[in-house]
């Protein structure tokens, strides 16, 4: 008789990382369930989880993950071409909003050199999205 592999639908509804994105917000995940959520689904006979464990095993954490290529992501038992290429989409997506935050901090700067130069104070830099800000100077941006 064959053993019945471990599935996503196994966890209890509370434990499963769709359902916890869902109640408690995607910053309360870890890298392994943001992973197999990116992944969507394992490879017969393997849950996804285990799929999301072995590439943090092989690659040790999220930043060198990113670094990864097609043909690294591709040896790890459970990820071909088309689930190496979402992982490295992904990666590239956080790369270009970190690049725009970059910017916007680097306008900020010269804007508010520009301003000393006039005697102009600039007092924040404030970036509002959704239904939420971000206040540049609080973070001591510039």
């Amino acid at each position: 008789m064959m053993k019945k592999a471990f599935i996503i639908h196994d966890l209890p509804v509370s434990e499963r990382p769709r359902e916890r994105l869902q109640k408690y917000g995607a910053e309360s995940l870890s890298a392994q369930e943001i992973l197999a959520l990116l992944l969507g689904r394992g490879i017969a006979g393997e849950s996804v989880i285990v799929t999301s464990q072995r590439l943090l095993a092989k690659f040790g954490d999220l930043k060198t993950l990113a670094g990864a290529s097609l043909e690294e992501l591709s040896h790890v038992k459970g990820i071909g071409l088309a689930k190496a290429s979402q992982i490295q989409a992904a990666f590239e997506m956080a790369r270009r909003l970190d690049r725009y935050a970059e910017d916007d901090i680097k306008l900020t700067k010269r804007l508010a050199d520009a301003g000393e130069l006039m005697g102009i104070e600039v007092l924040d830099h404030i970036i509002i999205a959704d239904n939420s800000y971000h206040s540049l100077k609080r973070a001591g941006l510039f």
